[in-house]
């Protein structure tokens, strides 16, 4: 997903899609914790995501004030 995908997502899209993607990320640190992953760099790709997404929220809230 990119900037310009996220900016165009509605507020509640966004919400439902950064649950998920915590709920991907931190099943894929246990995964990761039990035997190592092919690709260990999808933790940091993944972390990454989330935070842009969570900014994007936050843009939008304090936006909306």
């Amino acid at each position: 997903m990119k900037k310009e995908e996220i900016k165009e997502m509605s507020t509640q899209d966004l919400k439902d899609r950064l649950e998920q993607m915590e709920q991907e990320y931190a099943q894929l640190k246990i995964n990761h914790s039990i035997s190592p992953l092919d690709n260990p760099a999808k933790i940091t790709a993944d972390r990454k995501m989330i935070a842009r997404v969570k900014t994007e929220l936050r843009q939008r809230e304090l936006n909306n004030k």
